[in-house]
């Protein structure tokens, strides 16, 4: 879904547009928000299962510190942006596509903010261009936690083979099964299911958000299936197999950071947060106590306002 005024499906949306733009031979999509004041440019990383759309409650808010900029990753599910080749939705893989998109828009010392596996593409590009970001805003990111020994041994041993004989496999069986995924995925979506999987309260989101989720998942095409298992099977090997590579990324990080988490949070543990403060004790960290995994959608102002608050803080130390 694309429109050149978001303000055609929900006033809240107004002033957000849909642009495109060559990155290397592939059409890039992205949204962008009328800037609200004279601020950074303010570079948006989605979820692995979502688009730049999902983030559309977030934006009109947030571009009130300055210009915001959405891409759809290249190989994700629901976004707009073509996949060049079969490893295009791999977390190392969109990093590499973040900054060849940031020198085509001519970004330098952005505020990036990225949500889940978009905190571990977010994590990986700032790390590799530490020029591009000045600021990082991680929102329950997608990152390696503490393990238990026998869970290690087993990922050292058997994860490499699964990571890499799984995914091809799925992606026969979803050829086969994508659409009937898709509708279990839908009916799952209305109901209190999904908020058992991600903690808070779904109840929180927008109706115009809710209605634009279910809206995609029914147009979804489940061709595209296949590049959502590689994004996952990218998350799970950083997460478990190649963690090393992710905690070397997270110690070369020189941005300030700001880490905001929910309390109710389904996937990204609180042991997982406790390993990054005392690996990173100068990254400052915020918790939403009653917020699940959903944070950016459940309370996109409260987000912006501990973001603002964070910029007016290190501006300005009391």
């Amino acid at each position: 879904m694309r429109h050149t005024d978001w303000g055609v499906l929900s006033p809240r949306w107004a002033g957000i547009r849909s642009e495109e733009i060559d990155v290397c031979g592939t059409s890039v999509h992205y949204l962008t928000a009328d800037v609200g004041c004279d601020g950074p440019t303010h570079l948006l990383i989605h979820p692995m299962a979502g688009s730049a759309s999902m983030l559309l409650d977030l934006i009109a808010p947030l571009s009130r510190l300055g210009p915001v900029i959405v891409p759809d990753l290249p190989g994700t599910f629901f976004g707009h942006t073509g996949s060049p080749h079969p490893r295009a939705a791999k977390a190392e893989v969109n990093a590499r596509f973040l900054r060849a998109f940031t020198a085509r828009l001519g970004l330098r010392d952005a505020i990036v903010h990225g949500w889940s596996m978009g905190g571990l593409v977010a994590v990986l590009f700032a790390a590799s261009v530490p020029d591009r970001v000045g600021r990082l805003v991680l929102a329950a990111p997608a990152l390696p936690g503490p393990l238990p020994s026998d869970e290690v041994r087993f990922w050292r041993t058997a994860g490499p083979m699964l990571l890499t004989a799984g995914p091809p496999l799925v992606r026969v069986v979803l050829r086969m099964t994508g659409r009937r995924l898709l509708e279990m995925k839908l009916r799952a979506s209305t109901n209190r299911r999904a908020e058992g999987l991600v903690g808070g309260d779904l109840a929180r989101l927008s109706p115009e958000m809710a209605a634009l989720v279910t809206e995609e998942l029914r147009s979804a095409d489940p061709r595209r299936l296949g590049g959502a298992v590689t994004a996952f099977a990218s998350v799970l090997s950083h997460l478990f197999v190649d963690r090393g590579h992710v905690y070397r990324a997270i110690a070369d990080v020189r941005a300030p950071v700001l880490l905001l988490w929910g309390g109710q949070d389904g996937v990204v543990t609180k042991s997982t947060i406790d390993d990054l403060a005392a690996r990173r004790p100068d990254w400052r960290l915020r918790v939403f106590d009653a917020v699940g995994h959903l944070l950016p959608l459940e309370m996109p102002h409260a987000y912006v306002t501990a973001v603002n608050q964070w910029l007016v803080e290190d501006v300005c130390p009391a």
